[in-house]
């Protein structure tokens, strides 16, 4: 462990931290006199106070970011390929330290955390490629004497505006494609759990960053609409819930932005009476209340297709006494808490109003939580939901697992394409014929066959359609690439001068 680590590590063993932003290659204190609790979920103890940046604040990292570009783009991609490789192996070597910190402030259990790490070093990686990544294309001879060719160069300035569920690997997302591409990135991560884009940032800077080329300001929507109509700022890219996405979009275009805003699911796995109901099952209780149901990736409603239902219930319900609720900082636990008292009483809200929209409470959740002053919750188990219900309509974000019952494989295809979101879906099935129909009429930018939660590898590109994605480009992986690049084509001649005369006509390719 660096010196760096071994400070996150030292500051969080006492009182609560001040968390500060980090601005041109140091930390700076806020100076707007706001701030806003970080606590630990498993215990319900406030661990730290981050500071809210004023729009002044942005400004000065976005004009950290503005000096630093030049140079920054300048620099050969060999360079920036080997200070790639620099960062990834730092990453590697403290990602344990960044999975502790992401279940300290957010409550994931630790193998969770280190999985989260793991998926955000992927992106890194592909990353290291961007000589590969950046090649244009050449045709000569495209008319006599001219050679025409295409190149992509990087657009400035770009912000990411990042969730609370994932503060580390989200992050990565963004700012690796960014930076290696060669902008300069200003992040505003949550303030729920910002410890972890601190970290980053000493990382990078201990690799070799030059100062100014990655930035963090910390705050509420002050400080994101400073983001989203500062002039300076090229780009932004957001994950986080639709109305918020919706807005940012907005915003951000109404400011001559390029924008890519990544909303909210609604997730559906469809089982179907062939499917293997103990491997259905097994995927059901993983992706449904894996991080606490916390991802916008979860399976919150399965869709059940005949005579599959009563025994996909039967098996989802034995295994649910099973899964161990706790600190995540104890290897014993499966589940954390859930990031905020207030997000658990929503939660907890939703299985009240299940049940008295009519859906049958298998299990309980608020009756299984640990009680121990953490913002913990139970798994919750909901059959016989139907479209109706509020439970089927919205995005819970919590460890709430949703049962629809229909009778045909149309059916199911239905209530997934007539939902209004279409980030991921899944399918259980052994007929690869039935699977390849699924994933040709399926109206979801990301399909799982037998896998529940499909999270493209990081060479793919990740995103949904419908009201989960605003903007045309999907994050990271080639579509990543585009999106913090611009195109520019060069026709260029080099004859004998004494070919040359004035032309007045449309140009000519013949």
């Amino acid at each position: 462990m660096t010196e760096v680590a071994d400070q996150f590590t030292e500051e969080r063993s006492g009182e609560a931290t001040r968390i500060s932003h980090w601005i041109d290659g140091q930390r700076v204190e806020g100076t707007s006199g706001r701030n806003g609790p970080v606590y630990n979920p498993a215990s319900g103890e406030q661990s730290g106070e981050v500071d809210f940046a004023t729009p002044e604040e942005v400004d000065a990292a976005v004009q950290a970011a503005r000096r630093a570009f030049a140079s920054w783009r300048s620099m050969s991609l060999s360079r920036r390929t080997e200070l790639f490789f620099r960062i990834r192996e730092l990453f590697h070597q403290h990602a344990e330290d960044i999975a502790k910190l992401l279940t300290l402030e957010h409550g994931k259990v630790l193998s969770d955390a280190k999985g989260e790490v793991a998926r955000g070093l992927e992106v890194i990686e592909f990353c290291c490629g961007i000589p590969e990544l950046l090649k244009g294309s050449y045709s000569e001879q495209a008319s006599t004497g001219i050679d025409v060719y295409s190149i992509r160069q990087p657009l400035g300035v770009v912000a990411g505006i990042t969730p609370f569920n994932f503060p580390a690997m989200v992050p990565m997302w963004m700012w690796a494609p960014a930076i290696a591409c060669g902008n300069t990135f200003v992040l505003k991560p949550s303030e729920k759990d910002p410890s972890a884009s601190m970290l980053t940032a000493e990382l990078m800077k201990e690799a070799g960053l030059p100062d100014g080329v990655f930035n963090v300001v910390h705050g509420d929507k002050v400080a994101v609409d400073a983001v989203l109509e500062h002039p300076e700022i090229a780009a932004v890219s957001f994950v986080g819930s639709t109305p918020i996405a919706r807005y940012v979009y907005e915003t951000g275009t109404k400011n001559g932005k390029r924008v890519q805003a990544l909303g909210g699911a609604k997730n559906h796995m469809i089982v179907l009476p062939d499917a293997d109901i103990d491997m259905a099952a097994d995927a059901a209780v993983s992706g449904g209340y894996g991080s606490a149901g916390e991802r916008c990736m979860a399976v919150s409603m399965l869709v059940a297709v005949g005579y599959a239902a009563d025994e996909l219930v039967g098996a989802i319900q034995e295994r649910l006494p099973k899964v161990k609720v706790g600190d995540g900082m104890n290897p014993d636990s499966e589940m954390g808490p859930l990031v905020t008292r207030e997000h658990r009483d929503k939660v907890a809200s939703y299985i009240e109003k299940g049940a008295a929209e009519g859906a049958k409470l298998v299990t309980d959740g608020r009756e299984t939580g640990p009680d121990n002053g953490g913002f913990f919750l139970g798994v919750t188990l909901l059959d016989e939901v139907t479209p109706e219900m509020d439970v089927y309509k919205d995005e819970i974000f919590g460890p709430v697992l949703g049962i629809t019952r229909v009778d045909t494989y149309e059916e199911a295809v239905r209530l997934v394409n007539e939902n209004p979101y279409g980030n991921g879906v899944a399918i259980f099935t052994r007929d690869g014929g039935v699977a390849r129909q699924f994933q040709f009429e399926v109206n979801a930018g990301m399909v799982g066959v037998n896998v529940p939660i499909p999270v493209p590898v990081a060479y793919y590109s990740f995103g949904g359609w419908k009201n989960s994605l605003f903007g045309d480009l999907h994050i990271y992986g080639p579509e990543g690439i585009q999106f913090y690049t611009q195109g520019k084509v060069v026709t260029s001649r080099w004859p004998d001068p004494a070919t040359s005369k004035v032309d007045l006509g449309f140009p000519q390719t013949r």
